[in-house]
C-alpha cells in the first residue's frame, strides 16, 4: 500500500466535522466540489514530496539498529571473533608495522637500550642479505612442486571416491588421516621414510630395480622430498573437490555423452569448468600456505640435531630464526611485511586472470 492510498484511507474513514476542520467536504452527491478537488491536489502533492524525500543515511540506519535488543545479542555473540580480531591479529600486525621501523632487538627487549627509530635501514637490509634471496627462491620452488601435485592427486582421490560405492565413506576416512597427521609428525616420518640408507621409500624402489637418492642429504632432492610428504596429505583437498563433484548437474553429462563426447572431452568441457570455483579456492588457499611452509621442515632439518642445510631454509623458518633465535625484532618484522606484500600480490594476480578460467553458475558475464 503506498503513502498516497494510506492518506486517502485515513481521510475516508475521518468523521465529517473533522474533514471539514482540515479543509475537506464530504460531498452529498456523487459529483466532486470544488474544495474536493482542491483537497485531493493537495493531499496529492503532500505525498509526493513525502515519496521523493530522502531517506537516512546508512550510517544513521545501522546506529538505529542498536535500539534492537536483537543487534546486541548478535553483537555479543560475535564479541569473542571481535576480539581475537583485534587484541591477536590487527594488534600484533600494526606493533610489527612499527618495529619494522626501528631497532627492536635483545638489548631493548632486556631494557638495556631503548627503542629508535631506524628509517627504512631493515628493509634495505632485505635486499643485502643474501639469505632472504636464497630463502624466497626455496620457498618458491617448494611452492610450484607443492601446488599442482596436491590438486592433481586430490581430484584423482576425489573421483575415484565418486565410483567406489558402498566403502566410499571408509576410504574417504582412510585418505583424509594424513591430513589431521600433525606437522611435526610429518617432519619426523619424513627423516624416516626418505632416509636415503634404511628409508622405506628407497627399499621400495629396490625392489623395482631402482636406485634411490639420499633425499635427506642431497640438496637437489630436499625440497621434492618435503613437496611429496605434503602431497601425501591431500585429504582436505580432496573432501572439497570430492563436495565440488557431487554438485555437478548430472543431465550436462547425459547431454554430452548424447553428442557422442568421449570420457576425456566430458572431463575437460563438463566436469573441469563446474568444479572450477573450487579448483580456484584450493589454488589460492594451497599457495598460501605454500609461502608460509615451516613446520615439517622445521623440524626435520633444524630442530635439535638438525642439519641445517640451506635447500630448506624456507623464508617462513629464516624469518623464525632472526626473530627467536637472534632476536633481531626489527628485521624480522620487515621479513614479515614483505611475506604479507607477496601473499598479497601473487593473490590479486589469481583473483585476476581467474576471470578468464573460473565459471561461475548463475554470474553475469
Amino acid at each position: 500500500m503506498t503513502v498516497s492510498s494510506v492518506g486517502h484511507v485515513a481521510l475516508a474513514t475521518r468523521p465529517p466535522c473533522v474533514l471539514v476542520l482540515l479543509g475537506f467536504r464530504r460531498p452529498f452527491t456523487n459529483e466532486p466540489t470544488d474544495a474536493t478537488t482542491s483537497g485531493r491536489r493537495r493531499l496529492a502533492s503532500v505525498t509526493a514530496r513525502a515519496g521523493t524525500a530522502p531517506g537516512p543515511s546508512r550510517t544513521r540506519r545501522w546506529l538505529q539498529g542498536f535500539r534492537e535488543r536483537e543487534t546486541w545479542t548478535a553483537y555479543l555473540f560475535i564479541f569473542p571473533w571481535i576480539f581475537g580480531l583485534v587484541a591477536l591479529t590487527l594488534g600484533p600486525m600494526f606493533f610489527s608495522l612499527y618495529y619494522s621501523f626501528t631497532n627492536y632487538g635483545l638489548q631493548q627487549i632486556a631494557g638495556l637500550e631503548p627503542t629508535k627509530t631506524v628509517g627504512l635501514k631493515n628493509y634495505r637490509q632485505l635486499v643485502d642479505d643474501p639469505k632472504v634471496a636464497q630463502s624466497l627462491k626455496n620457498t618458491f620452488i617448494y611452492t610450484v612442486m607443492m601446488v599442482p601435485g596436491r590438486i592433481i592427486l586430490a581430484l584423482i582421490l576425489a573421483m575415484i571416491l565418486m565410483r567406489v560405492g558402498k566403502f566410499a565413506g571408509f576410504f574417504r576416512t582412510v585418505f583424509y588421516l594424513p591430513h589431521i597427521t600433525p606437522p611435526v609428525a610429518v617432519g619426523v616420518m619424513l627423516l624416516f621414510l626418505f632416509n636415503g640408507q634404511v628409508g622405506i621409500v628407497n627399499r621400495g624402489l629396490e625392489l623395482i630395480g631402482i636406485n634411490g637418492p639420499y633425499w635427506t642429504t642431497d640438496p637437489n632432492w630436499i625440497k621434492p622430498s618435503i613437496a611429496l610428504m605434503d602431497i601425501w596429505a591431500c585429504g582436505g583437498t580432496m573432501v572439497i573437490l570430492l563436495a565440488a563433484l557431487y554438485g555437478v548437474p548430472r543431465h550436462l553429462y547425459e547431454a554430452a555423452a548424447m553428442d557422442g563426447a568421449p570420457a576425456w572431452r566430458r572431463f575437460k568441457d563438463v566436469t573441469l569448468p563446474m568444479i572450477s570455483p573450487a579448483l580456484f579456492f584450493c589454488f589460492i588457499i594451497l599457495t598460501l600456505y605454500g609461502l608460509q611452509q615451516f613446520a615439517q621442515s622445521y623440524t626435520a632439518y633444524f630442530g635439535l640435531g638438525g642439519t641445517k642445510p640451506e635447500a630448506a631454509l624456507f623464508y617462513s623458518i629464516y624469518l623464525f630464526r632472526n626473530a627467536f633465535e637472534y632476536f633481531n625484532m626489527g628485521f624480522a618484522s620487515a621479513m614479515a611485511w614483505l611475506l604479507f606484500v607477496i601473499s598479497m600480490v601473487i593473490t590479486l594476480i589469481n583473483i585476476g586472470v581467474s576471470r578468464r578460467f573460473v565459471f561461475y553458475q548463475g554470474a553475469q558475464k
